[in-house]
C-alpha cells in the first residue's frame, strides 16, 4: 500500500506543477492590478506607479514573474499584496482553517447520509422509502445553494424568536467578544457552524445519494451477487461484503471530483452567513485586483483537489486490492 501511495504521489507532483502554470497565466492575463491606480483622479505621479510595478514584479516578463512566484510559493511566500498592510500567507492560513472546518465536516456528513440513503433506496427499490428519498433528493438538487442558505437563515431567525433563545447564529464564525470559558467558546463555534454546514450537506448529499443508489442497483443486479445469494449466503453478508464494497468506488470518484464544487459552494454560503473565510477573501481580492492573493487562493484549491484525488486513489486500493498491482 505504501508503494502504491508513493507512486500516486509522484504522479500528482507534475499535475500540481502544470496547474500552477495555468493558474498563473490565467490570473496574470486577467487584467492590470494597477488599473485603479492609473485611472485615479487627480492622476497619480508616474514615479509612484513605477514603484508599485517594481514592488509587485510587474516590470518583468510573464515567465520571469512565474518563476519568482513559484520559487516564493515553495518557501511559503505567495508574493506581495496590493494592500501593503496585508500578508497573503497569514490571511490564507487564518481563513483556510475557518473554511475547511465546516467544509470537511459537511462532506463527511453528506457522504455518510448519501451512502445510507442510496443503499436503502436501492435495496427497497420502488418502496415508499425509495420514493421519499428520491423526492427529497430532487428537491435539494433543484435548490440553488444561496437560496437554501437564505431559507435556513430565515428559519433560524424565526426559531430563535419563537423559543426566546439564541440556538442558531446568523453572522460570523464566532461571537465577538468570545465567551469567557473554553467550553462556552467551543459551543459558540459549533452554534455558528450549524446552518452553513447544513446548507452544504443538503446540496451535496442529494447528488451523491443518487449516484450511490444507481451504483448499488447495478451491483445488486450483477451475476456474482446473484450467485452469492443463490449459494445461500446471508443477505446482510451479500450486501455488505459483495455489493456495498463494489458500489462505493464510483461514489468515491464523485466525492473527490466534487471537492471543487463544495469549495465553491462554501464561497456562497460564507457570503450569506458573513463568514470571513476563503470565500470572503476570494471576493475581496478580486474586487481589489490583488492578483497574488487570487493566485494563492486558486493554488490552495488546486492543491486540495490533488490531495483529495490522491486520497480517492488510496481508498480505491483499500476497497479493491487488485488496483494496487496495476502499474
Amino acid at each position: 500500500m505504501l508503494g502504491f501511495a508513493l507512486r500516486r504521489l509522484l504522479v500528482a507532483i507534475p499535475v500540481l506543477l502544470v496547474s500552477t502554470f495555468l493558474i498563473f497565466l490565467t490570473v496574470a492575463g486577467s487584467g492590470d492590478p494597477l488599473a485603479e491606480l492609473r485611472e485615479r483622479q487627480p492622476p497619480v505621479p508616474p514615479e509612484t506607479i513605477a514603484a508599485e510595478e517594481t514592488r509587485l514584479g510587474l516590470d518583468h516578463s510573464v515567465l520571469e514573474r512565474y518563476w519568482h512566484w513559484l520559487t516564493g510559493v515553495v518557501q511559503g511566500d505567495f508574493g506581495p499584496s496590493v494592500n501593503r498592510n496585508a500578508h497573503i500567507a497569514t490571511e490564507i492560513g487564518t481563513r483556510l482553517g475557518m473554511t475547511m472546518r465546516f467544509v470537511l465536516i459537511a462532506m463527511l456528513i453528506a457522504a455518510v447520509l448519501a451512502i445510507l440513503v442510496g443503499v436503502v433506496s436501492a435495496v427497497r427499490q420502488y418502496s415508499w422509502l425509495d420514493y421519499l428519498f428520491t423526492s427529497a433528493g430532487f428537491l435539494f438538487l433543484a435548490m440553488p445553494s444561496f437560496w437554501l442558505a437564505i431559507l435556513l437563515k430565515q428559519g433560524g431567525i424565526q426559531f430563535n424568536r419563537a423559543t426566546g433563545t439564541e440556538t442558531f447564529y446568523m453572522i460570523g464564525d464566532r461571537s465577538v467578544p468570545p465567551p469567557p470559558t473554553l467550553g462556552a467558546q467551543i459551543a459558540d463555534i459549533a452554534g455558528h457552524m450549524i446552518l452553513p454546514t447544513i446548507t452544504l450537506v443538503l446540496i451535496h448529499f442529494a447528488v451523491w445519494s443518487r449516484f450511490q443508489r444507481s451504483s448499488m442497483l447495478e451491483v445488486l443486479n450483477s451475476d456474482y451477487v446473484k450467485l452469492a445469494t443463490a449459494k445461500g449466503l446471508p443477505r446482510r453478508t451479500v450486501l455488505r461484503k459483495y455489493a456495498l464494497r463494489t458500489a462505493l468506488t464510483p461514489l468515491i470518484t464523485i466525492i473527490a471530483l466534487d471537492f471543487t464544487a463544495v469549495f465553491a459552494g462554501a464561497v456562497i454560503t460564507e457570503t450569506v452567513f458573513q463568514w470571513r473565510g476563503m470565500g470572503d477573501y476570494l471576493l475581496s481580492s478580486i474586487n481589489a485586483r490583488d492578483v497574488n492573493a487570487v493566485m494563492a487562493w486558486l493554488l490552495v484549491a488546486a492543491l486540495a483537489v490533488v490531495v483529495f484525488n490522491l486520497l480517492a486513489d488510496i481508498l480505491y486500493a483499500t476497497l479493491d486490492p487488485r488496483i494496487r498491482s496495476v502499474r
